[in-house]
């Protein structure tokens, strides 16, 4: 089984913090769709007939397209590669994309999970940080879609935005259990360079939370969690029973993946290849039957930190047998003896043969990855 991403780059305004690749140039929406249609052709023989599981929209904001273009992108998609396999459908959506007719429509396509990035209910927040929304519209937006029979919502939450305290983001999960979503991502602000956001921050027009601060708003986002009975799958993302992301564990287990659009990776076991961040640059090779792209060819010792990489982010961790079939003994060996000083501290626990972290690890697990990684 595998999984496509498709990289729908349109959004209305950008958002403060954000760097991932988008535009604002709407009129390029058709030529793109049709640009995304032919690649879907071209790369017809990467996953080697491999059956879909998941298909994801990600942006970008995926709520900028239309009936037409998503009718044309599924018929494309179904052709191609054909969707009777596909478990899981996501659309990521932005809240004020969600009117009533925009989620009835949305209701009469395959998509079957709605993401949809909030990021607070903080108010004076919002307008910081360059949302559209309101908190109250974002609650109905949510609410809209439940009514329409959409039965698997997450949506996405930040903590340690310029000067939130413990309380303030306890009321943001608490207003988030109250929608009664299936699913939760939650993520602590990064300052990418280049953003507004860090703009600000260079210029000290706003702070930073304190590390003792974001170690605070951590833990409470996996005590709250565990009281909503949410489950702590992945250290990011939290799901009631039976509602994990697919198509985000795919990612962590080395399921192969085929991306589409501008800036979108693809992945096969063996390399992973990723579009150039560009539209129109992207466009334009396609439209000449060519891609702009570039590759690499994983060594062992990339898919081994990898493989800790991802893999250890989960609740699951990994089997250490499985690192000796996938890499060899001596892989094996080096990643126990690397391991042992936290299996000491009590940061990793090592049972069955499978190594995880513990929750009290979960609070460095940056530091422990990176130190069990090849260098």
């Amino acid at each position: 089984m595998a999984g496509i991403y498709i990289h729908v780059p349109f959004c209305k305004t950008r958002c403060a913090y954000c760097d991932f690749y988008s535009t604002t140039l709407k009129e390029l929406k058709p030529r793109y769709v049709e640009a995304v249609c032919q690649e879907l052709a071209m790369r017809s023989d990467y996953l080697h007939g491999e059956p879909i599981r998941t298909l994801y929209f990600g942006g970008g904001t995926p709520s900028q397209l239309g009936m037409d273009d998503f009718k044309k992108l599924f018929a494309c998609l179904e052709d191609i590669y054909g969707l009777d396999t596909c478990e899981e459908t996501t659309l990521e959506a932005n809240p004020d994309d969600l009117t009533e007719d925009y989620v009835q429509m949305l209701s009469s396509l395959p998509f079957n999970r709605i993401s949809m990035g909030i990021q607070t209910f903080h108010e004076p927040t919002l307008q910081l940080i360059g949302r559209r929304h309101t908190a109250s519209e974002a609650i109905e937006a949510v609410r809209r879609c439940q009514r329409h029979g959409f039965k698997n919502i997450s949506i996405d939450l930040i903590y340690g935005l310029p000067g939130e305290t413990p309380e303030q983001w306890k009321q943001d999960l608490q207003t988030a259990f109250s929608l009664d979503v299936q699913h939760i991502s939650a993520y602590h602000l990064t300052y990418e360079e280049g953003t507004r956001l860090w703009q600000m921050l260079q210029l000290k027009e706003i702070a930073q939370v304190s590390e003792d601060t974001s170690v605070e708003l951590f833990r409470m986002l996996c005590d709250e969690m565990q009281q909503a009975a949410f489950e702590h799958y992945e250290i990011s993302n939290f799901a009631r029973p039976g509602y994990r992301s697919r198509h985000n564990s795919a990612y962590w287990h080395e399921v192969p993946y085929l991306g589409f659009g501008p800036g979108a990776h693809s992945f096969n076991g063996k390399s992973r290849e990723w579009n150039v961040a560009s539209l129109a640059n992207y466009m334009l090779a396609i439209e000449h039957g060519l891609r702009d792209f570039e590759q690499e060819e994983l060594d062992i010792d990339t898919r081994y930190n990898e493989f800790v990489m991802t893999r250890l982010r989960t609740c699951e961790g990994f089997n250490l047998n499985d690192v000796k079939q996938k890499f060899g003994k001596p892989y094996h060996d080096y990643c126990l003896h690397l391991a042992s000083p936290y299996l000491h501290q009590g940061l990793l626990e090592h049972k069955k043969d499978a190594l995880k972290l513990t929750p009290k690890g979960i609070f460095v697990s940056d530091d422990i990855i990176s130190d069990l990684m090849r260098v």
